[in-house]
């Protein structure tokens, strides 16, 4: 079993750790957190063993009725692997700690490429994180847009990306960050930071991204244009993605049009915290004109689409299991990743 410790038990963390759990090759040796909160239960509820930064903040935790097994310092020692979930920065500053202990470390996407050196997706570079000490996996928008991209390379080559990012303001349970009643540029010049991203893992790719913010919590929405290399059609597309373990088409005949209303069928699908670890691509906005234009709406799920990326992630870089169809179809069936579309 794989030994895996959870550095920052958020909103990821905490998926990546049930995530983890739910593998039949890997274990939750331990989460931390730094201060007492509803997580920090939900931790106590699923049984995971609870790691604090500071001992000094120990007697808080007890005295809340949560044991704590120690510092984050010793559950890193006793783990194959740690998945820093921490808030973008804080990753940066425990790389040394990491460093000095000898770990492996995945970081996410609200680091820098540049902090880990190597940046993650499942079908596009697994076998290179093999060996690897660092690895991130890149942001939500990123890997959304690499699967969808990376899927069309494969099939037909792509010439060059354009993409709109309609973003979210905040998770659902950031009752601090606005917009209300806005639609804010983000940023106001082009490109965004998100086409940069995505050249991390696939270089040759020519991306232009835009993005702005809505008054929303639950998901982005992304309008992506691509000129391909080879002429093909909308269905042979569609048998694409249709073919694709990590694409998910909202069919028209669901009449779903909106985030709200796939957030509804994913939660009566039962699936954890509603989540959609997949590309949400709507059937009917699939358009190939000219042969070679590709035009599609996705919904991607800030919270969900980077959690089997990590456990992914884990396999490719302590090598147990060498074929990435293999892990994908591990983790996939562990999660019970059952296709929406």
């Amino acid at each position: 079993m794989i030994k895996v410790a959870i550095n920052g038990y958020g909103t990821i963390g905490k998926r990546v750790a049930d995530a983890v759990a739910a593998q039949p090759d890997m274990e939750v040796i331990g989460v931390s957190k730094t201060s007492v909160s509803a997580e920090a239960y939900i931790a106590k509820e699923r049984g995971y063993p609870l790691y604090v930064a500071d001992l000094s903040r120990k007697p808080a935790f007890e005295k809340a009725g949560l044991d704590v097994a120690g510092n984050v310092e010793a559950m890193i020692g006793a783990a194959d692997i740690v998945v820093d979930a921490t808030p973008g920065g804080v990753g940066a500053k425990n790389r040394p700690i990491y460093e000095r202990l000898g770990k492996k470390a995945i970081f996410q996407g609200g680091e820098e490429h540049e902090v880990a050196g190597f940046s993650f997706n499942a079908h596009a570079n697994y076998r290179e994180a093999r060996g690897k000490q660092f690895a991130r996996v890149v942001s939500c928008n990123s890997t959304g847009l690499i699967r969808l991209i990376h899927a069309l390379d494969q099939a037909f080559g792509v010439e060059r990306v354009r993409a709109v990012m309609v973003r979210r303001a905040a998770d659902p349970d950031d009752v601090k960050r606005g917009p209300v009643d806005a639609i804010v540029l983000n940023p106001a010049t082009i490109p965004s930071h998100h086409g940069p991203d995505v050249q991390t893992v696939l270089p040759h790719i020519d991306i232009v991204t835009l993005a702005m913010i809505v008054p929303t919590t639950f998901m982005h929405m992304h309008m992506v244009q691509m000129d391909l290399k080879s002429a093909t059609t909308r269905e042979e597309v569609l048998k694409v993605f249709e073919g694709h373990n990590r694409i998910g088409i909202v069919r028209r005949t669901t009449g779903i049009t909106s985030n709200a209303q796939l957030r509804e069928y994913t939660q009566d699908l039962g699936r954890p915290r509603t989540d959609l670890w997949e590309n949400g691509v709507f059937e009917e906005s699939v358009a190939v004109l000219n042969g070679k234009e590709f035009y599609c709406f996705q919904a991607i799920h800030q919270e969900a689409d980077v959690v089997p990326e990590n456990i992914d992630c884990i396999r490719a870089m302590l090598g147990t299991v060498k074929d990435p169809e293999e892990s994908i179809r591990m983790t996939n069936e562990a999660l019970g990743l059952v296709p929406i579309g």
